[in-house]
């Protein structure tokens, strides 16, 4: 079983990512547990004062040392303790497999103008969701557990089905389709309703070759690609030297073989 503990000054914020929708029924299943920790509890002080003014003068306030080393140290040994901070390590489908292997993550949400630098001598990895500056680290916070959680075996229905999931795979995933087969003048593509799996199959894999050309390309160079997604990729509009940028293997040449000869080319 996989253990979050979420240390933040504003539980109510995670609460509902923890108790809804798939983490939810995950917890119940015993697969998950969510400790939301308030760290005002070890605020030390009857004002539950937690925050208190940069040293060197500036504007906001900055969350104690003192205070966040006691409210790590009230919980079990955690295998990565994760600060969540713009300045991080860009959090990525890759990342969240690799947490997905642990048993137990505690995560610092930030406030204001964040942590003592002192505390990241407490964490073992800093994590950042894009460049961009929130609030806090709440919501961050909850996209973490969203991507991790849904990777611990058991939480969703078909373990193999994120194995295809955008980033999983390498390349951005393929487009959907449901019911109704006409909306609005745009019908579902005829092969999505023809049964020939092995058509869809293909059919799948050029559209998330041309979604990730021309959307992400920047993924192409970390993709596993096949001669065919050469093939395709090439009469999207690739150039040879891109192919080769993302090592894309090239398609073999058709062999040539020697027809033999017969009675009538003799007789020529």
């Amino acid at each position: 079983m996989l253990t979050f503990s979420f240390l933040t000054l504003f539980p109510e914020l995670l609460a509902p990512f923890a108790q809804e929708a798939i983490v939810g029924k995950a917890r119940a299943r015993g697969l998950l547990d969510v400790n939301i920790v308030d760290m005002r509890d070890f605020a030390g002080n009857r004002h539950l004062k937690v925050d208190d003014t940069p040293y060197g003068g500036g504007a906001g306030m900055v969350i104690r040392a003192d205070v966040t080393g006691r409210a790590l140290a009230s919980l079990p040994p955690a295998d990565e303790v994760i600060l969540l901070t713009p300045a991080g390590q860009p959090f990525t489908q890759a990342v969240a497999e690799e947490l997905a292997t642990r048993t137990h993550l505690a995560v610092l949400c930030g406030r204001y103008e964040g942590f003592d630098a002192r505390v990241e001598t407490l964490v073992t990895r800093e994590l950042s969701i894009g460049d961009f500056v929130m609030m806090g680290g709440e919501a961050a916070a909850a996209c973490v557990l969203e991507a991790v959680a849904r990777l611990v075996p058991g939480v969703i229905g078909d373990p193999d089905s994120h194995r295809a999931d955008s980033f999983s795979s390498g390349l951005l995933d393929y487009p959907e389709y449901t019911r109704p087969p006409e909306w609005n003048g745009l019908e579902v593509p005829d092969v999505l309703r023809g049964g020939n799996h092995a058509a869809i199959s293909a059919w799948r894999r050029e559209r998330a070759l041309e979604r990730t050309w021309r959307r992400r390309p920047d993924l192409l160079p970390g993709a596993t690609l096949t001669p065919q997604d050469t093939v395709t990729l090439a009469a999207l509009g690739a150039t040879q030297a891109q192919l080769v940028s993302w090592q894309a293997p090239v398609p073999p040449s058709p062999r040539r073989t020697k027809r033999k000869k017969t009675v009538a080319d003799a007789e020529k």
